[in-house]
């Protein structure tokens, strides 16, 4: 994904600066599948001494999702939509984060993407001491719920094939509304990272893909676009409804194709 960019981290560092003095400010950076905000989290966590906690390492176990799959709906198998991740688990880092001794020092979580499930505590990383900000990498934190009208629909092939009735894209509404905004109002800032548009999510993710592969975006094989373009209509339907207006953001950064930021907003 490369560097962050050097006045996307300032932006950070001010959010930081603007926080509680009590407590490390908590800030969220959210936005579509590749466009940077762990990258983003990452440098400003290292350049300012923040923690840095990726939504994606606190997933609810694959024993967990199961049982949401079979109680609840078959697509909830699937880490990523809202109502997957382990809230409990990571308010609870955040607390153990915010209370922290110099000394202490504090696990943090990380998941095992091609095991599709949580790696043991022991082999989670380690945070010592009191963080100056706690830095939160989430795609879908802030998103605001849909009304009943707008859930009607199917907005793609996975929500027709899948979830004809629409009881998948409903739950998902549903910890949206409860949970996942319960959660967010406890950040002291939202910084979105506004794609231009859906259209250009698959590339993103594609490159993302490429580089872990080690191999230039084109070169990757058709076989995995075609996975990738399957795997992100799972995101399709809430990342549309972000980019229309739909989160509570304190800070929009819009980015052009290249993912360069061409406006901010507060």
């Amino acid at each position: 994904m490369g560097r962050a960019r050097p006045g996307l981290v300032d932006l950070v560092g001010e959010l930081i600066g603007a926080g509680p003095k009590h407590r490390p400010p908590r800030i969220a950076v959210v936005g579509a599948q590749g466009c940077g905000k762990t990258t983003l989290a990452r440098a400003a966590a290292a350049r300012f001494g923040a923690a840095q906690i990726s939504i994606d390492d606190v997933y609810l176990t694959r024993a967990e999702r199961e049982v949401l799959a079979r109680e609840v709906h078959p697509l909830f198998l699937t880490r990523g939509p809202p109502g997957t991740h382990d809230l409990g688990l990571l308010q609870g880092l955040i607390d153990r984060l915010s209370t922290a001794g110099p000394g202490d020092g504090t696990r943090i979580p990380d998941f095992d993407r091609r095991g599709d499930d949580r790696r043991p505590p022991e082999r989670w990383r380690a945070f010592r001491g009191r963080p100056s900000a706690i830095l939160i990498d989430a795609w879908c934190l802030g998103a605001r719920p849909e009304g009943e009208a707008a859930l009607a629909a199917p907005v793609n092939a996975l929500e027709r094939e899948h979830d004809p009735d629409g009881v998948w894209r409903r739950a998902v509404n549903g910890f949206v509304a409860g949970p996942y905004a319960g959660f967010a109002a406890r950040f002291d800032a939202v910084l979105f990272l506004q794609a231009p548009g859906f259209d250009v999510v698959l590339d993103w993710r594609c490159q993302q893909e490429a580089d872990l592969l080690g191999v230039p975006p084109d070169h990757l094989p058709q076989d995995e676009r075609r996975r990738l373009a399957g795997f992100i209509q799972y995101f399709e339907r809430l990342t549309r409804r972000m980019l229309s207006g739909g989160v509570g953001a304190s800070v929009t950064v819009k980015l052009d194709r290249n993912r360069q930021p061409v406006s901010i907003a507060s």
